[in-house]
């Protein structure tokens, strides 16, 4: 005889079948349910940052040329990676570190040390840039001149004649030929080099207050005191020995905003040291002159920063 359905077993059954979908269905929400905000540490005013970063002019005749980097993969490659005008190497792997920032208007005074570093202001777009940026995220920061290192200082460019003309006989007081020549013995008939043009100079007169000296020039003679080819184009002398030296500076337009001079006369403005570094902004053939801009190259630029925070120190914490 057949044994007898047990409705209590089915009823059994369709209870685990409910709890086993129930389970599944919490786990399933579990796995899936929306996540909350993650706490992540990004930069804000009043931080202490150290930061890498690459430095490239945005706009002139230097466009995408390396001014500054903190990193050394950077610094070594000049071919990924030329380099600006006035970019100065810092030598041994060991000299490129991450930049330590004060993120704010100004570093509070007498400077911020922190984890023995010490924290400085930077230019208000460099900061700026890296507010909410996390760390070891790379950003690409883009500072115009009034966030930057501001306007060219009109005082500071002089225009020059590319077409110099110098006497053949010069007198000096004895002060001021030992200012112009030092170290030189004005012996009268002994002869020594130009320090900057090239030609000989020969000692054609001395007295107990004054030296008189003689340019030795010829045509054709070239030399490089300012960082281009001077060329001696013409000599004109009388049987007394005076007369004038014309020289050429080999520059052209095409090498506006790409070369780099040095005052070696030393009566440049803003920077009137002796090799004081100025660049060649334009080169205007028909006026016969040339433009010499003593603003760093940096100054009047928009300028590219790329940025990666390594450490972020809150206010507070070190």
């Amino acid at each position: 005889m057949a044994e007898a359905p047990r409705p209590w077993l089915a009823i059994v059954v369709i209870l685990v079948l409910i709890a086993a979908g129930g389970g599944l269905s919490g786990y399933l929400w579990y796995t899936q349910r929306p996540q909350g905000p993650t706490s992540v540490l990004t930069v804000q005013v009043g931080d202490n940052v150290t930061v890498n970063y690459i430095g490239t002019f945005g706009s002139g005749p230097q466009l995408g040329r390396v001014f500054d980097t903190s990193v050394y993969s950077v610094a070594i490659n000049d071919g990924a990676w030329p380099k600006g005008l006035e970019y100065t190497p810092r030598g041994a792997e060991a000299n490129y570190t991450p930049l330590p920032v004060y993120v704010g208007s100004n570093a509070p005074s007498g400077g911020y040390s922190l984890a023995n570093q010490s924290f400085v202001s930077v230019v208000t777009g460099f900061w700026q840039g890296l507010l909410g940026l996390p760390g070891n995220q790379t950003r690409t920061i883009r500072v115009p001149p009034s966030l930057g290192y501001g306007p060219s200082n009109p005082a500071c460019i002089v225009e020059r004649p590319i077409v110099e003309n110098f006497p053949i006989l010069q007198t000096f007081s004895r002060v001021g030929f030992s200012s112009a020549y030092p170290g030189v013995n004005p012996a009268t008939g002994a002869t020594f080099a130009d320090p900057h043009y090239p030609w000989n100079i020969l000692i054609y007169s001395t007295n107990a207050s004054s030296i008189t000296t003689m340019n030795l020039a010829q045509v054709g003679a070239t030399t490089s005191p300012g960082g281009w080819p001077i060329v001696v184009t013409n000599v004109s002398s009388s049987t007394t020995g005076s007369g004038t030296i014309t020289v050429r500076n080999e520059l052209n337009p095409n090498q506006a905003g790409l070369i780099l001079g040095y005052d070696f006369q030393g009566n440049g403005p803003c920077r009137t040291q002796t090799n004081g570094k100025f660049i060649v902004t334009s080169v205007n053939v028909g006026a016969g002159t040339y433009t010499a801009d003593f603003n760093t190259e940096v100054t009047g630029q928009t300028l590219l920063f790329t940025v990666t925070p390594v450490n972020i120190f809150p206010p507070g914490k070190g």
